[in-house]
């Protein structure tokens, strides 16, 4: 395991660099020692009891709670928002021993119509309203719109924006392009953080993934994040090792963090801890932490309740105890 990074303040975001082409070009993966780095995760490494408990706690306070979908309504909005500020039954977090305030998700990701609802319903709270944008989840509306639409996105009100690149820029080997795409980007969020979707299961290899995780960050992404989630591949250990590295090679070259988003597929509490010991085992422990790591996810509060609940309770509840809309 890489020594742990010593993170900066969690204020201090990245600012970006000059665009460096020999850096990109040097950029050089080794496709079977990641696929057997990424595979021991799952398999040999496990927590259990209490500290598969903790594990699960961090991981809700980790969630980026989404919903991304053609019938969403500002009911259905108001009821994930809902279930953001109780992620999980009062009864339980006694069982626990904790305050339920303390471990709501980070941020509740919207689209742009659903801004409104989600700030009206998160009111008071510190959880996060994050919007997708830019054309999502293909990219491919003119650039003057993406932009317009990270801008009023941020106008409405959102604090995070989820954008997404123009994927053939990577296929292509545009990197310059693809630089000064998301540096437009960036300036257009202003205060808003901006989140750097990839769109990894459009792009060629392994090696573009780490290339464009690299110029995204020069660029002033405040995370990179795997997948729109509409890919047929999305977020996979191989890809968020690639990226890891990546945000490692970054600070270890600048100084900087950028944080990580995993999105896509990610439905268990399993997959939920493999993902977090990835991060613990390759950055350290502050990687673990909201600030600079998020799960993407839907349906993945219901499975980290159950699990919570067989460990308080020694048997799962009855999975209508804890729907998600």
């Amino acid at each position: 395991m890489h020594s742990a990074l010593e993170p900066h303040h969690q204020d201090a975001r990245n600012p970006g660099i000059p665009f460096n082409r020999d850096w990109v070009a040097e950029v050089r993966i080794n496709r079977s020692a990641v696929e057997r780095r990424a595979a021991t995760i799952p398999k040999r490494r496990t927590v259990k009891k209490s500290h598969q408990a903790a594990w699960l706690l961090r991981a809700i306070r980790c969630l980026d709670l989404t919903t991304l979908a053609g019938d969403d309504t500002p009911d259905r909005v108001a009821r994930l928002c809902a279930k953001a500020l109780m992620p999980f039954r009062m009864e339980l977090a006694e069982a626990l021993g904790v305050d339920v305030a303390k471990y709501r998700p980070a941020a509740v990701c919207v689209y742009h119509e659903m801004i409104e609802p989600a700030r009206r319903a998160l009111a008071g709270s510190d959880v996060k309203v994050a919007a997708v944008s830019t054309g999502f989840p293909a990219g491919l509306s003119p650039l003057k719109l993406r932009i317009a639409e990270v801008e009023a996105s941020v106008e409405a009100g959102a604090q995070e924006i989820d954008v997404v690149i123009s994927r053939r820029h990577v296929l292509r080997g545009e990197w310059e392009a693809l630089y000064d795409e998301v540096q437009q980007f960036r300036e257009a969020c202003g205060p808003a953080h901006l989140k750097v979707i990839l769109g990894v299961g459009d792009l060629g290899n392994l090696r573009e993934v780490g290339q464009a995780s690299l110029v995204a960050m020069m660029a002033g992404a405040d995370f990179i994040k795997t997948s729109t989630g509409k890919e047929t591949v999305n977020a996979t250990l191989p890809v968020g090792l690639v990226m890891a590295r990546a945000i490692r090679d970054y600070h270890d070259s600048t100084g900087r963090s950028v944080g990580f988003k995993p999105a896509g597929g990610i439905r268990t509490a399993k997959q939920a801890t493999d993902w977090l010991i990835l991060m613990f085992e390759e950055l350290g422990e502050a990687w673990t932490r909201p600030e600079l790591f998020r799960l993407g996810a839907s349906s993945l509060l219901n499975d980290v309740e159950r699990q919570l609940d067989h460990f308080a309770f020694d048997r799962y509840a009855a999975s209508w105890k804890q729907p998600l809309p």
